[in-house]
């Protein structure tokens, strides 16, 4: 009788073990909290990586360092503002200004390869096995697998279109610029959702600056 008593314990331990694994796995519970730290600590990584640049080179410290802060263009330089006035930039490839041409202005319009995510999350990856793995959800891109300028399809688009953030970050761009972009939700859609992106999102960018245009003429910036 003990035995049998004990047998079923272990059993009833069992299924509620089972039951607590098995329950679903929100990825979205606390977006809005969690989002906010993701981008604060993606900030910490950028300003130590500027210090220790600026430490060490002075004012060549932009040579030898891959992290960029930018204020938003569209937020008042009287002040310092909340971090989230900002966006924080890693730079994977450098253009060449070779026109002098600069960056476009809000009212231009640039060609570019993107891909963007979603911060990564705790999820099932998709193999087959139920197995549980962090993923980051893309919600639009323009090229598929692996980035290659060559086969990607560049999409032309106004700056005044984009969301705060992300045209704040091309406005700083010259072409032949590729960066990892990240914008708080601050800069992006904030409280409303669009698609697949939920609201309160930190948006993470890979764009990469083909050419861009002057408002209304469609001639390149800086053309004869």
């Amino acid at each position: 009788m003990k035995k049998f008593l004990y047998t079923m314990l272990a059993v009833a331990a069992c299924m509620t073990s089972c039951s607590e694994t098995n329950d679903v796995y929100d990825p979205y519970e606390n977006w809005a909290a969690r989002n906010a730290a993701w981008f604060e600590d993606t900030v910490q990584v950028a300003r130590q990586s500027i210090a220790r640049a600026k430490d060490a080179y002075g004012d060549q410290w932009e040579t030898h360092c891959d992290w960029r802060m930018y204020k938003s263009v569209y937020r008042s330089t009287s002040s310092n503002g909340p971090v989230t006035d900002s966006i924080c930039v890693r730079i994977i490839n450098r253009g060449e200004d070779l026109d002098a041409k600069g960056s476009p202005l809000a009212n231009d319009s640039v060609s570019i390869n993107f891909r963007g995510w979603l911060m990564p999350t705790r999820n099932y990856i998709g193999n087959g096995t139920g197995e549980m793995g962090m993923v980051q959800d893309v919600f639009t891109t323009t090229y598929y697998g692996e980035y290659n300028p060559a086969t990607a399809a560049p999409q032309l688009m106004p700056l005044s279109g984009l969301v705060e953030g992300f045209s704040t970050a091309l406005q700083y761009m010259v072409e032949g610029d590729e960066w990892m972009v990240f914008i708080p939700q601050q800069l992006g859609y904030g409280s409303s959702s669009r698609g697949s992106i939920k609201a309160y999102s930190t948006l993470q960018f890979r764009v990469h600056m083909i050419r861009w245009y002057e408002s209304g003429t469609g001639i390149p910036r800086g053309a004869d």
